[in-house]
């Protein structure tokens, strides 16, 4: 019997409580504007050691006080330090005894009603909670399309501040994906360049070479691309920052998203062409092993990144 949400407790505003009275009026920012930020992270159980692991825990934190700055949450800092988020986090792993694979998904949001479209001077909640860690999409690839709509502007709703309004665009775009029989879509900035998928990073691959768009592209800063990036190092495959254009997914060698969710998935073609041989490359299959690895603690290597939920037993 795997881990259960419905059982669980979770932490909502300021202390661990059921998950079924984790709730907000219908009438809250958060509900009525999207007025809200979040980030999901991993955690690997491993039997072997007996140990639950989480993944890149200060990773989370800092593109989490990023996001709320960007929305004019200036007090998440102060409320909540490094440490202060890590134990809180670990606390409720430890009180709902997690032996399996789970994500833990923390959001901060504007906590009060009818308060208006803005954020500065109100008062702001965090929440966090369990869920099991069910693949996104099979290991053997995906299908995707290049979608109609586009990643929205910085300018508009940065896709930097990982904002839950911020979705209805790629909803949107997934939407159209799923109707035209792809399970993904491919979302290009405003410049037409290739910014994201719906919910993930994407990286292509040419003549041996990772690349994938900079910071400055209309998409999300990625904390599994980051990771990709440093795995790829270790590894000694070469990996490029840069602007990519869209009649680049057709000559790719090979096509891959990235995320906390998604891990890395192959795409095995794109608008109905083929990528590269059609089948998973060898550079994808190589990173979603090693980054698998890593983070259920079963490899030695990035083992920084990790962080140990419950305590040796002396």
């Amino acid at each position: 019997m795997g881990f259960s949400v419905s059982t669980s407790k979770g932490y909502f505003r300021d202390g661990l409580v059921n998950f079924d009275e984790m709730n907000v009026s219908v009438a809250s920012a958060s509900v009525l504007y999207g007025l809200g930020v979040y980030t999901v992270f991993y955690c690997g159980w491993d039997q072997h050691n007996d140990q639950l692991w989480a993944f890149r825990v200060n990773a989370h934190y800092k593109r989490l006080t990023q996001s709320a700055r960007i929305m004019g949450f200036a007090d998440f800092e102060e409320q909540y330090s490094f440490s202060q988020f890590k134990h809180l986090l670990i606390d409720m792993l430890r009180v709902n005894k997690v032996k399996d694979n789970v994500f833990v998904r923390v959001s901060l949001f504007v906590d009060e009603n009818l308060s208006g479209t803005k954020t500065i001077g109100l008062k702001t909640s965090l929440t966090a909670f369990i869920y099991p860690a069910s693949p996104m999409y099979p290991a053997s690839g995906i299908t995707a399309g290049v979608s109609s709509w586009t990643r929205t502007p910085d300018n508009s709703i940065p896709a930097r501040a990982k904002v839950h309004g911020n979705y209805v665009n790629v909803a949107l775009a997934k939407n159209e994906a799923l109707v035209a029989g792809y399970d993904e879509a491919i979302l290009l900035d405003s410049q037409g360049q290739v910014a994201e998928s719906t919910v993930t990073n994407i990286c292509i691959v040419r003549d041996g070479v990772i690349i994938s768009p900079g910071p400055s592209v209309d998409a999300l800063e990625g904390i599994t691309v980051r990771s990709i990036e440093q795995l790829a190092q270790h590894l000694k495959i070469p990996f490029q920052w840069r602007p990519i254009d869209r009649s680049e997914l057709s000559i790719a060698d090979e096509v891959f998203i990235t995320g906390s969710s998604a891990g890395v998935t192959p795409i095995l073609s794109i608008n109905k062409q083929a990528v590269g041989s059609g089948v998973v490359g060898p550079i994808s299959s190589q990173l979603a092993k090693l980054y698998g690895s890593v983070r259920s603690g079963e490899s030695k290597v990035f083992r920084e990144w990790l962080t140990p939920v419950y305590e040796k037993k002396s």
